[in-house]
Order: C-alpha cells, then structure tokens, then sequence
C-alpha cells in the first residue's frame, strides 16, 4: 500500500484536535503535531497542548519536547519530521500530522529552503543588538548585505529581518542566494484536510478558549515564564499581552480582551494563508464522518 500523511489543518480554536483524534483512533496512527509553540514544555495551557488524557489516547510526536529556550525553527522542524515518518513508514502505511502552523506544514508538503543553521554566538549577538538598539540598524545592515531581499522582505517582521542578516553575517552571502523556492518531491502521498466554521462561530470559540485557560491556570503559567520573555518562544499571542499586562502597560481585563481580539485576527491571517492552497479539502469540523469518507476514498486512489 501506498505510503501516506494525513494532515488535519485549519485556524486556532477551530476544532483540530477533537477530530483529529478521532480520525487517528479510526485509522489507527500516530499523530505528528504541526504547531510551533506546543512543542515547548513549559507553555501547555497557553498553547492548548494535547492533556495527558487525549496523549494517553494515541501517540504523539513533538508535544513538549523542547525547552523555552532551545532554539527551533521551520528548517528544525522539517529535518525532525522527516526522520519521524522515515521510522514510522517502515511500521505503518499510514500517519498523521495536525496543526495549525502555516511555515511549519509548507516545510513538510512543499519543504523549505536549505538556509544554513545559524552559530549560537552570531544569533546571540544579532539579538543583543535588537535589543539595545532596535531594528533600524539591522535593517541598514541588510539593505546593504542584501538589497534584493530588503526590498521584498516584511520589515515590520524582527524575525524575519534578525534571520536574514544572521545568515548574511555567517556565510558572507546574501540571503537570497539561498531562496528557490523549488518544492520538493516526498516519498509519500499528501492527503490535506482543513477544517472550517464561519467566522462568528470561530470567534466566539476562540473567546470561549481564552477564559478556559485563564481558569486553568494560563496567568499562573505567563508568570512562571515570566523571566523568559525575551526568547522567541514566548513571542507568540495570550503571552505577549499577559506580559505587558505584568510590565503595568495593560490593566487585566484590556489585556484578556487583547489575547481574544488578536487570536482572532491570526486565526484570520491562518485562513487567508490556507485558501491559496487549492490541494486543501474543507470540512466543517462535525462532520467527522464525511471526513473519514474522503480519506479513506484518498487512500484507495
């Protein structure tokens, strides 16, 4: 039988994980998770990470396994993905991977450049510069190191920008020497499932969600990792705003309002960069049986 990857997608707080579980539970596999901040130990609540009853239920890959403060990435992720299913392909015809992380699920269907893996000491010092000096002198960096990328890149995005000049300082190379967006071929089938609801439905799911997790500790949690703010890792939606609201920038209830409001918008950004995918077929996330008729007439084809 043919080699094959289920991918269960779609916005945050859309219903993956309940489905996806079922889906796993009827055709009897693992699941692999594609989200960029579930992997981190440390942050279980803010992420709405698998609980040890729904890990306990199938096997889970890439669910806690990484510190704060390791460095990851789409390239990381690619890499660790690939000797998964390598290992897993010979035990099974069949895996899964659900999430909702738009870099890391093209990293895995269309793959990603090879941009080099970045020494500890350059990226330390690039974001001690951030740091003390802001992203204008980066920018003026890249401009110059890189002028073709610097005028395609986002410069609003410090990440995007910290990463190119990191791989121009390494290798003395451009950045965009190394982008060719050349899709690579996979030794198995891709069989893409997105799931969707109309938008006021997800957004008020999406609210709901936010007030389970301040119940279930989510501030608690902000506070503990508290120290770790500066780390990439905790640049992502819920702590940003419980931080500021740490920082006397935000009262609590502003700051709760915040998480909602812009977990809303990214579930929006989600959507938009999911539509251009035509090879995605969208279920709402009820329909768990329509969803198991498609994929097992996919895994006859």
């Amino acid at each position: 039988m043919r080699k094959s990857l289920i991918i269960i997608l779609g916005p945050t707080g859309v219903g993956k994980t309940n489905l996806c579980l079922k889906i796993c539970e009827h055709f009897k596999t693992p699941v692999i998770s594609a989200d960029s901040r579930q992997i981190y130990k440390e942050i279980p609540i803010g992420t709405a990470a698998p609980t040890a009853e729904e890990m306990s239920r199938i096997t889970h890959y890439l669910v806690g396994t990484h510190e704060l403060t390791d460095y990851y990435s789409a390239a990381l992720f690619e890499a660790q993905v690939t000797e998964i299913l390598e290992k897993l392909f010979t035990q099974t015809d069949t895996a899964t991977m659900c999430g909702g992380s738009m870099m890391y699920i093209d990293a895995i269907t269309k793959g990603i450049d090879d941009i080099p893996t970045i020494r500890p000491d350059i990226r330390r010092a690039i974001h001690e510069q951030y740091i003390k000096e802001g992203l204008g002198p980066i920018l003026q960096e890249l401009a110059s190191a890189d002028p073709t990328h610097y005028n395609i890149i986002d410069r609003k995005n410090y990440k995007r920008v910290l990463h190119a000049v990191e791989v121009c300082r390494q290798t003395g190379q451009p950045y965009s020497s190394f982008r060719t967006n050349k899709a690579k071929d996979r030794p198995y089938r891709i069989i893409k499932v997105g799931l969707i609801r109309d938008r006021e439905e997800l957004n008020d799911r999406i609210n709901k969600r936010v007030e389970e997790m301040l119940a279930a500790g989510f501030l608690e949690e902000a506070r503990r990792v508290y120290p770790l703010r500066n780390y990439n890792s905790l640049n992502t939606v819920g702590y940003k705003e419980l931080f500021a609201y740490f920082d006397g920038q935000y009262d609590y209830d502003f700051a709760v309002e915040k998480i909602k409001r812009n977990t809303r918008v990214y579930a929006r950004r989600q959507m938009t960069w999911f539509k251009r995918d035509t090879s995605i077929t969208w279920f709402h996330p009820d329909d768990e049986q329509a969803v198991i008729r498609y994929i097992e007439q996919s895994l006859k084809n």
